[in-house]
């Protein structure tokens, strides 16, 4: 099987790929055939050395999503059958530190091994090259905007870096709701290219830089669109320094700020209006729902796969890189330049 290591932490000059047997599942486990897997910023972070509590020390193999048909079943399993096409289950992904194992670990592999219960069944909907980018960006949005925030119609939420896969699934998680969702990014030139989207799912579009890359007074853009009354929610991976500054003054009496990611730089923050407003600033994993079982998980999960044969959901694939360029993959996502998700196949899949 083809699969990818991180030799040592930091740049993409540490990822290397290689070839090993490919291994055969044991009793209660299946092996899945992967032809596609989702690229996150926690793969970027693992490699650099900033998601140690998940990935042990090197060498370990990056990933936390996949999905492909089941090639092999082990003794006893029939849950599941060969050849069905399957998503790997939040929980699937077990990495505790230092593991060597063939079974579990990180996704970017050719071949995954797992217990058949942390495998599901997908929906004809989902293409094969999407079946690995399905679990973060939607479970992240919905155990969030629906389990933890109860959004209810004809709220505000406002969603910065609109143009990532998280970003787009919670535009259409709100919308689903009946929730307005205000899509914000800081650059221009992505509106247009947002807006012809047919994953495309935001009430509004707000520019949060100039182009000199200087932040506007974009709040003000926020309360005239909400008539005055300010965002019930965001949801954001960015919140910090002035940005959360000004998100603060955004928020409507008793909204939240619901902080998922660490892309901000830090810096001082006047929290004097939150307690006017008896508004919170609140942290989200998606290891939250993970860890809560069923239900919500299961809810989550259901919902998820049912918005996918409705129509109601949409991934978007930025690009695709075969396996064997995946240090090009981190780089691309590095970048921040593009529009939905990056997704890994392996080679023998091109």
């Amino acid at each position: 099987m083809q699969i990818v290591t991180v030799e040592a932490f930091g740049g993409t000059e540490n990822l290397r790929v290689d070839q090993r047997p490919t291994p055969s599942p044991g009793p209660g486990q299946v092996r899945v055939k992967v032809t596609s897997i989702g690229l996150n910023h926690a793969d970027l972070m693992a490699r650099r050395g900033e998601y140690r509590l998940v990935s042990g020390d090197p060498p370990f193999t990056p990933g936390i999503e996949a999905g492909g048909l089941v090639d092999c079943l082990g003794e006893g399993v029939t849950s599941v059958s060969a050849g069905q096409r399957v998503i790997l289950g939040p929980h699937a992904p077990r990495r505790a530190p230092g593991m060597t194992s063939d079974v579990g670990g990180g996704t970017y592999r050719s071949h995954y091994i797992c217990a058949a219960e942390d495998v599901v069944p997908a929906p004809d909907a989902i293409a094969d090259d999407q079946l690995g980018a399905i679990w973060l960006p939607y479970l992240t949005a919905w155990g969030c905007l629906v389990w933890k925030q109860n959004l209810k119609p004809g709220q505000f939420v406002a969603i910065p870096a609109a143009s990532s896969s998280v970003g787009l699934a919670a535009g259409q998680v709100a919308r689903h709701c009946g929730a307005v969702p205000i899509g914000m990014t800081t650059s221009a030139s992505k509106v247009e290219a947002l807006k012809a989207m047919p994953e495309f799912d935001f009430a509004h579009l707000v520019v949060t830089r100039d182009q000199s890359g200087k932040q506007t007074s974009w709040h003000r853009d926020l309360k005239r669109i909400t008539g005055g009354r300010g965002v019930d929610a965001f949801f954001d991976p960015v919140a910090a320094g002035e940005f959360l500054d000004m998100e603060i003054r955004a928020l409507a009496q008793f909204g939240t700020i619901w902080v998922y990611g660490l892309l901000g730089e830090p810096g001082k923050v006047d929290v004097t209006p939150l307690i006017r407003k008896h508004a919170a600033i609140r942290g989200w994993v998606l290891g939250e729902i993970v860890a809560a079982g069923n239900p919500p998980l299961s809810d989550a999960l259901a919902a998820i796969l049912k918005g996918f044969e409705t129509g109601v959901y949409r991934q978007r694939t930025a690009k695709s890189f075969p396996l064997s360029r995946v240090r090009e993959a981190h780089e691309e996502m590095e970048k921040g330049n593009h529009i939905g998700k990056l997704v890994l196949v392996p080679d023998s899949h091109e």
